[in-house]
């Protein structure tokens, strides 16, 4: 192989990102070229119309930011090094390995990207199975079976063998897994380069201001530090006031853009009508999907949004769905982008809690699943075959940052120093001082670490709307 060709591509977002062979390769493999039709947000296109980016761009985005926080750590190689595929270095190895594994990170992405992976994951095919391994049926798992399992030409297994990398090495660094802690944040935590990713990409595309932070500032201020004999990435002191711009954008973008019903409505639809094509035998299941990465890469290819919504429309209109009143009604509405009301009562409310008072919130949880519960008695009694609800209650934390003394309770087995954690943020001083930003005095995130904002939204259809209304069981 001669010195590598400069490859260049054009980004929205950052401008000129130049590609090495390796990468080139890679993204014309059809396991890359598959997220070209993969939307990034889902479903919140229906609220948004200029949101109909894909998770190929932003993989690309995501790399190009690993790159700059090595560049600003000073472990990144020389542009000669990086771009000559016969440098194999210790130090070159990283700096590829971690650009690729930033590349790859979302090459499992589902229909939809999260909306369909979490009825995979409740379905749980491989998982539960008694030759299987026990891994979540999920994107992270997918992606790294398609890295480890695909040494023929074309495949990533193939591509990464033939440039000297390691598949295991950037399956570990997908998976958060790797020996180095630097790394895995890198890739993975609470400002990582993922999420310097989709919150300007994001706010790009849909026309909004929420993921707006000062990138430059933030990337200038990365600091490696040695803490117990690992190296460990932080964020000096100079930038606090950017790190609290970034996390109060995630915030709010989490609150106020995936979790806003008039976008979650059509995402909590399509994740029950994968529920019932999977457990119907109506699309892929998790064990096709591992056998047509394992030998037919181009099948594969066509397991996207096009083939989602294909089978939507194809059952809707064959008559599969008509023994099936509410799941035909929720498939109408995901189609047509109509039918489906938000219910709105006390028990649905977003609300701040604190994180750490876990019996408090579990009260709150438990009001809501009581509620919902008192209106699916009621058009269990009182309700026609159309009449359905949708429970869409959050399944994870919207948080500024973990709370310490939750991260001290799991780590509590591995009595592991909290700094050598892998998600939470980290602040260094020019003393030499490394602290955990809860712990930040000075930090306004020191006084709202603990808040979470929960965001319960129901979803019914029309008709059990006004039943609902009638009964006096919602209000208008």
């Amino acid at each position: 192989m001669d010195v590598e060709k400069s490859r260049v591509i054009f980004d929205p977002i950052y401008g000129f990102i130049k590609l090495t062979n390796i990468e080139y390769e890679i993204i014309h493999s059809p396991f890359y070229q598959r997220l070209r039709w993969i939307k990034q947000l889902g479903f919140s296109f229906y609220v948004f119309p200029g949101a109909e980016h894909s998770r190929f761009g932003h993989s690309i985005g995501v790399m190009f930011n690993a790159h700059k926080i090595l560049q600003s750590c000073g472990r990144a190689v020389s542009d000669a090094d990086l771009f000559n595929p016969k440098c194999l270095t210790k130090e070159a190895v990283y700096h590829k390995s971690l650009r690729i594994g930033a590349l790859l990170h979302d090459l499992g992405t589902f229909c939809f990207s999260h909306t369909t992976e979490t009825s995979y994951i409740r379905f749980g095919e491989t998982t539960k199975s008694k030759n299987g391994k026990g891994l979540k049926d999920d994107h992270e798992n997918l992606g790294s079976f398609i890295i480890k399992n695909t040494d023929y030409p074309g495949g990533i297994t193939h591509i990464l063998k033939k440039y000297g990398l390691d598949p295991q090495t950037v399956s570990d660094l997908v998976k958060g897994v790797d020996p180095s802690i630097m790394a895995n944040q890198i890739l993975h935590s609470e400002i990582d380069c993922d999420r310097m990713d989709y919150l300007l990409r994001d706010a790009h595309y849909t026309g909004l201001k929420y993921g707006s932070y000062d990138r430059d500032y933030l990337l200038y201020h990365f600091q490696p530090v040695n803490v117990g004999g690992h190296d460990i990435l932080t964020i000096r002191h100079n930038a606090l006031h950017s790190v609290e711009d970034f996390l109060n954008s995630r915030f709010a973008w989490y609150s106020q853009v995936i979790r806003s019903a008039r976008g979650a409505r059509y995402d909590a639809i399509a994740e029950r009508l994968c529920a019932f094509f999977l457990e119907k035998g109506l699309i892929y299941r998790y064990s096709d999907l591992l056998e047509m990465i394992a030998k037919d890469p181009m099948r594969f290819f066509g397991f996207n949004d096009s083939y989602f919504m294909g089978l939507v429309h194809e059952n809707y209109l064959n008559g599969t769905l008509d023994k099936y009143p509410k799941i035909k009604d929720m498939a109408k509405a995901l189609l047509l982008k109509t039918g489906a009301r938000a219910i709105r009562c006390d028990e649905f409310k977003q609300r701040l809690l604190n994180q750490e008072e876990e019996t408090a919130n579990m009260k709150i949880y438990k009001r809501a699943e009581q509620k919902v519960q008192e209106i699916q008695d009621i058009l269990d009694k009182k309700g026609g075959p159309e009449d359905w609800i949708l429970p869409d209650l959050p399944k994870k934390d919207i948080i500024f940052v973990r709370s310490p003394k939750l991260l001290a309770k799991d780590a509590a087995g591995a009595k592991q120093n909290l700094l050598l954690e892998r998600d939470p943020v980290k602040i260094s001083y020019e003393n030499g001082e490394v602290k955990l930003l809860a712990d930040v005095e000075d930090s306004i995130i020191s006084r709202l670490y603990n808040s979470t904002n929960y965001t319960p939204n129901v979803f019914c259809s029309e008709s059990a709307y006004r039943l609902l209304v009638q009964e006096g069981v919602i209000e208008a």
